[in-house]
């Protein structure tokens, strides 16, 4: 069974949805999702709640591209 590390590194490699640019960014992504998650939103996948933590299904979730994002360029939040 592959490290979460692995899993990470292998998807950023490999992304079939939207474009992750860095596993960094991937972390972040399912860092806010899982928030979203523990927060009461449904997963976007079909996986059991009660067996897997939040965290787990959002990385899912963005590795799968059901997360949508976008990239704002540099000093656009200001």
């Amino acid at each position: 069974m592959p490290t979460p590390t692995e899993l990470v590194e292998s998807e950023v490699e490999g992304n079939q949805g939207q474009q992750v640019d860095s596993k960094y960014r991937l972390i972040i992504l399912a860092a806010k999702r899982s928030k979203q998650l523990q927060r009461g939103a449904s997963p976007r996948i079909e996986i059991d709640p009660q067996k897997h933590k939040p965290t787990r299904i959002a990385l899912e979730e963005v590795m799968r591209g059901r997360v949508h994002f976008t990239i704002k360029p540099d000093g656009a939040d200001k």
